[in-house]
């Protein structure tokens, strides 16, 4: 025991010398969280708090185009900035580029009566003969909406759905009162309109958290322990180096003269940065509780479940050390173990859902994500942190971890053994 204390102290000592190691290990991922969680929050207020700017060039005079402008505006996803209706396409354009503008939209001269037009139709086949075939309307001029190519395809989407729901919206109140008129020969009662419009049930959203509670996540229970598990990988810097610089120093050859084994070393290794990714996961967390809230970001919450955080904390924290000696015993220079394991964790990062969520990975991707380490530990704190899981929900997560860091062992001992080096 005494040898192994003196070991860890020695690893710790020459740790704490390591600046450029430290600072990997903790500035960056520190920076990371702040930049990613900032970005990504001010993404999540564009979409639910915020409106986008959209330019409105209306062409139109008519009712028709008049309740459409009235009904974007109401939707509370745009800040409409009309244009002079005598604009073109090119001044448009320009418009957008000189504003900074994402998103402008030209209403035709022709939508009021291709509105009217479409709904006269409507009422004289439900109204005269049902079983008549659907007469399509003269082709009418579009709707032109412009877009910046900076804009994500799924927003452009997202947008172009909610300016077609409006368009529907204005239809149908159009046919509606076309239908009324035309078989009471009386303009329809506005309450009336209002109560036929409006829809009878709401929609509730409700995340599908394991306990039931219904918290809503934000973007830091997204993206502290996303980083988090990245900087515990990232340590491959300092310790397959430190395990590279030992082998070229020596230092095993004179080890195998010592009443000692290598074993003892590994073990010690182990243990001082294990309790490094510890501090990280410290650090990093904390970070998320009570800095944040002082840069206007979300606060990080605790899952209920400490026991289970920190056994996924202490699992996928040895996953990372295992990881990282093994790639000290295989590579031959310290430019090898930086360079493989910088590249290689950067890639496990993205199969694995961090630099790209799994979601959104095509479906050819699914059984390889399963092949990185940090899928499975995102997962488990996913569950803790988004789903309010508990400690026998992660058992399914922890075990390919468990099985991946006695692989890691086992190739480190025969790597050793095959260099006669223990």
């Amino acid at each position: 025991m005494y040898k192994l204390w003196a070991t860890i102290v020695k690893d710790i000592r020459v740790l704490t010398r390591d600046k450029v190691g430290l600072t990997l290990m903790f500035g960056m991922p520190i920076l990371l969280v702040l930049v990613i969680t900032s970005i990504q929050n001010s993404t999540f207020e564009l979409v639910n708090n915020k409106k986008m700017p959209l330019l409105l060039c209306n062409k139109d005079t008519g009712p028709s185009s008049l309740q459409f402008v009235q009904t974007i505006e109401k939707m509370g996803m745009f800040e409409v900035t009309p244009l002079s209706s005598n604009s073109n396409e090119s001044q448009l354009k320009a418009s957008m580029h000189e504003s900074e503008i994402l998103v402008s939209l030209i209403i035709p001269s022709d939508f009021t009566d291709k509105i009217k037009a479409k709904a006269s139709t409507i009422a004289v086949q439900a109204l005269e003969d049902s079983t008549a075939s659907s007469q399509k309307p003269d082709n009418s001029t579009p709707l032109l909406l412009f877009y910046h190519p900076v804009l994500d395809d799924a927003f452009r989407r997202s947008i172009q759905g909610a300016l077609q729901s409006t368009l529907q919206i204005v239809e149908g109140r159009e046919t509606i009162q076309t239908l009324y008129a035309s078989a009471l020969s009386k303009p329809m009662p506005a309450d009336l309109e209002a109560a036929i419009l409006s829809p009878s049930l709401s929609i509730k959203e409700i995340p599908a958290s394991r306990d039931g509670s219904g918290k809503i996540p934000n973007a830091t229970q997204h993206n502290v322990p996303a980083w988090t598990l990245f900087a515990m990988f990232f340590i491959v810097i300092s310790l397959g180096g430190s395990v590279v610089k030992e082998k070229q120093s020596g230092s095993f050859i004179r080890l195998k003269t010592l009443p000692t084994s290598y074993h003892i070393a590994l073990v010690s290794k182990q243990v001082a940065y294990l309790i490094v990714t510890m501090l990280q996961v410290f650090v990093i967390f904390s970070l998320g509780i009570w800095v944040f809230p002082l840069l206007n970001l979300p606060a990080l919450v605790l899952p209920s479940d400490l026991a289970g955080l920190a056994i996924v904390s202490l699992v996928c924290g040895w996953a990372a050390v295992s990881y990282a000696i093994c790639v000290g015993v295989a590579a031959g220079t310290q430019e090898q173990a930086n360079g493989f394991g910088a590249v290689s964790i950067i890639i496990l990062s993205a199969i694995g859902g961090i630099l790209v969520p799994s979601f959104a990975m095509p479906v050819s991707f699914e059984q390889v994500m399963k092949l990185s380490p940090l899928h499975w530990g995102l997962e488990s704190y996913y569950i803790l942190f988004l789903e309010q899981g508990k400690t026998w929900d992660l058992l399914p997560k922890l075990l390919p971890l468990l099985l991946f860091i006695g692989l890691m062992q086992g190739i480190t001992w025969y790597s050793l053994k095959r260099k006669n080096l223990i």
